[in-house]
């Protein structure tokens, strides 16, 4: 039976609630516990996970909304009591919080030292709006929120491009700002290879394997993945492509991509034709056909990175791929199957690449509920798409999804091997590889019982700096049982090679393209923005403002909520008001 609980004018992170909802789904009797914010969008993801109640439409989005599943009534008791209790705990870990918050955008400036970016986390809906309210402020803007609409993204980084600033995203895991970490972030090494990319996890793969060739990177900025499409243009990435160019720390550029528009990729390509700076290219998921004088372009993530290091050093590009060693294992006949259970959207897209491109007469199936590859054989899945984190957290920080996932595969008789990453850094889970092993542990074991051999691959992306132990996690995942591999790179070919594959890597010849003449010039905005530590104004996830302060760098929490009681319409009118006057709410 549904039981519904509406704590009124309660506001709290999405995340917050999200892991809360998992511990209380643990409690015994409890068929399953969800919690959220009364938002619309919200009321829907209810409603489609079989959670919708006649008490669901009287929430607001201000409201917390509790819909507990179980057959014994006195167990919601329990619920509110365990409710009662996180939250409050919460609120005692705001009140003794580093630094003053604010609640409004005014007092929020007021706070601030001379701030000049916006970091934005909260829900979508409403995400594009705080982001117009940065921009008239004259702040850059990171907006990790995603479910923000084209429309409004292109809008946003048209405006900001005229106003000298830079939007960052939507939908932006990660960025280094002059060595202060946004999001999902690695702690690396400064050096001066600079980088800029569609890609979160793939920022993060490239920057910590450069970190661990003992080199750094200036600034990685990201641009969100839907920068190089054809509605929006490159804006972003065109304009942080010119400030790297023009900032004399940086040695090398680095690009990171999926397969932009066709007209798109022309037009970056271009700028970058007029760059006398090496650098180095990677459309993941394309398959380079040619490299250039001053432009490498790459095939893998590792490639790009090793490659970045190597110019960086003076030094020739030569990279060649590796599988890792000492894994022979006697597999069955019937074991043919790779499964890969991603918490990086990157990483998955680039490890069914490879697999693709190893066992190019398997035909892929439709792709649905998060697999970037499935053929006969073979699945790639992607555990951050939507599909999976509509009210639940990331798979970086919650392994629900991913155990369930791994438990399942190892009753397939034709699985030989099972990928998985480990992604740690700033906004991660704590410890991943604990969370992880016993799963490991227990289906390395049931199979084995079986009379079969399971192979269980793991890559940790990350430093020495990171605060969960780069060191720690991969002994922990080794202790399991698992192999660790160094890269996603060397993984996936090493899975290839476990069962009968090879990835061919690309031999090319160097050519040369015309090109016309660029303006490189960027508003030296930027260039401030990416020459110092950036003074932030977090609007949003306030871990995140932990970890910029603790980078060192000044950062006020906003925490937000929504105004007008949510009523987005409305929401925009007092907006426009509001900057039409020059007031600021």
């Amino acid at each position: 039976m549904l039981y519904t609980i509406i704590k009124e004018n309660t506001y709290k992170d999405s995340i917050v609630l999200m892991l809360l909802s998992n511990k209380l789904s643990a409690i015994d009797g409890v068929n399953k516990v969800s919690i959220m914010m009364g938002t619309p969008a919200n009321k829907d993801i209810f409603k489609s996970s079989g959670l919708g109640t006649d008490e669901l439409e009287k929430a607001k989005p201000n409201d917390i909304v509790i819909v507990v599943d179980t057959d014994q009534e006195e167990k919601v008791d329990e619920v509110k009591e365990e409710v009662e209790v996180a939250l409050k705990g919460e609120s005692e870990s705001q009140n003794t919080s580093k630094g003053q918050e604010a609640h409004n955008w005014k007092r929020a400036m007021e706070l601030a030292n001379n701030p000049n970016l916006a970091l934005i986390s909260i829900p979508g809906q409403y995400a594009a709006m705080e982001a117009e309210n940065a921009l008239n402020e004259g702040l850059h803007v990171f907006m990790f929120s995603d479910n923000v609409s084209k429309e409004d993204e292109a809008k946003l980084k048209q405006k900001a491009h005229e106003k000298g600033l830079l939007v960052m995203g939507p939908d932006c895991g990660t960025a280094l700002i002059h060595g202060v970490p946004l999001a999902f972030t690695n702690n690396v090494n400064e050096g001066d290879i600079g980088i800029v990319g569609a890609s979160g996890t793939g920022i993060q793969e490239v920057t910590t394997i450069i970190d661990r060739y003992g080199k750094g990177v200036t600034n990685a900025l990201g641009t969100g993945g839907r920068d190089l499409s054809t509605e929006v243009g490159a804006i972003t990435m065109l304009d942080s492509i010119k400030a790297l160019n023009q900032d004399p720390k940086v040695k090398v550029i680095t690009v990171i991509s999926k397969p932009p528009a066709e007209e798109v990729q022309r037009k970056v390509l271009n700028v970058l034709r007029n760059i006398e700076k090496p650098v180095v290219t990677l459309f993941l998921g394309d398959k380079p056909s040619y490299q250039e004088e001053n432009i490498y372009h790459a095939y893998t993530l590792e490639e790009a990175a090793v490659v970045s290091v190597q110019l960086s050093n003076g030094d020739k590009p030569n990279f060649e791929p590796t599988t890792a060693e000492n894994v022979n294992v006697l597999l069955k006949d019937s074991q043919v199957g790779i499964k890969g259970y991603y918490s990086g959207g990157t990483l998955a897209t680039e490890a069914a690449m490879l697999v693709k491109d190893a066992f190019k007469d398997e035909i892929s199936e439709e792709k649905k509920d998060g697999y970037i590859l499935k053929t006969k054989n073979h699945e790639i899945i992607d555990l951050g798409d939507d599909v999976y984190t509509q009210g639940k957290p990331h798979p970086m920080i919650d392994p629900v999804n991913r155990i369930e996932m791994i438990e399942k595969s190892v009753k397939d008789p034709k699985t030989a091997v099972i990928m998985i990453d480990n992604v740690i850094g700033n906004g991660g889970h704590d410890d991943m590889a604990s969370a992880l092993a016993p799963t490991i542990k227990r289906i390395l074991d049931s199979a084995r019982q079986e009379g079969r051999k399971l192979v269980v691959l793991a890559t940790v992306v990350g430093t020495a700096q990171d605060f969960q132990g780069y060191e720690k996690q991969i002994d922990i995942l080794k202790e399991s049982g698992a192999m660790i591999c160094k890269t996603n790179d060397q993984m996936v070919r090493t899975a290839i090679q476990l069962v009968g594959g090879k990835v061919e890597q690309p031999i090319l010849d160097v050519q040369k393209f015309e090109y016309t003449q660029e303006d490189l010039v960027v508003d030296e905005k930027i260039m401030s923005l990416i020459n110092m530590k950036p003074s932030v104004i977090n609007i949003g996830l306030k871990s995140f403002t932990e970890a910029v302060q603790n980078s060192g760098s000044e950062c006020v929490q906003f925490n937000w909520r929504p105004i007008a009681g949510g009523d987005e319409k409305l929401m925009k009118v007092l907006q426009f008001l509001n900057y039409y006057e020059g007031g600021t709410i």
